[in-house]
């Protein structure tokens, strides 16, 4: 997923293409393609992220529009031309390797449409981050990681479904750069 406005970075270019080692969106398409996971990587993108867009193809990485609208609905609006499970992951995850993407697929139930990988609230503030958005798994309270696998030809019909939550505390898929203060801390890493 690369297609967001980046708008709590005030940044005067992309997000996704910050340099981390690499820009942020190579490092995540790397780790996705050398994990062996996955029969193909594909990024979305937006009218939002036009200049992301452009490197990636000039790379020859396959891209898909979507709305702009933002991350679920620019999801669902892929997930509807998908006929398989699909592992989608935010490009802003600068610490994502290839181990914990092995680690989130074993732990994911095949029986379920729609898993979303959180982090608790007290393990992402104890690395320094903070999330707006927060959801309670259980009685823990827990942020959204941007990574969720679905079960894409269960969802069609655009109807409500149960969405399972798997909490797994750890720094590579807790970090997600949605701030400044964000890519500062990274740069401690």
């Amino acid at each position: 997923m690369a297609g967001g406005k980046g708008t709590r970075m005030d940044l005067s270019r992309e997000k996704l293409l910050l340099e981390y080692k690499q820009p942020v969106i190579f490092h995540v398409i790397d780790v996705l393609e050398n994990s062996g996971c996955f029969s193909e990587v594909i990024v979305t993108t937006s009218s939002n992220s036009p200049k992301t867009k452009r490197i990636l193809e000039q790379k020859g990485i396959k891209t898909l529009d979507t709305p702009g609208k933002g991350y679920v609905n620019d999801l669902n609006s892929i997930l509807q031309n998908i006929d398989e499970f699909t592992f989608a992951a935010s490009g802003d995850l600068p610490l994502l390797d290839e181990k914990i993407i092995r680690i989130m697929i074993e732990k994911f139930n095949p029986e379920n449409v729609w898993t979303s990988f959180l982090v608790s609230k007290k393990f992402l503030n104890s690395l320094g981050l903070e999330s707006k958005v927060l959801v309670k798994s259980g009685n823990i309270t827990c942020a959204y990681t941007g990574i969720s696998i679905i079960d894409a030809k269960k969802i069609k019909n655009l109807n409500p479904v149960k969405e399972n939550h798997l909490i797994l505390d750890d720094k590579r898929i807790a970090f997600n750069l949605n701030t400044n203060q964000d890519y500062e801390l990274l740069q401690r890493f």
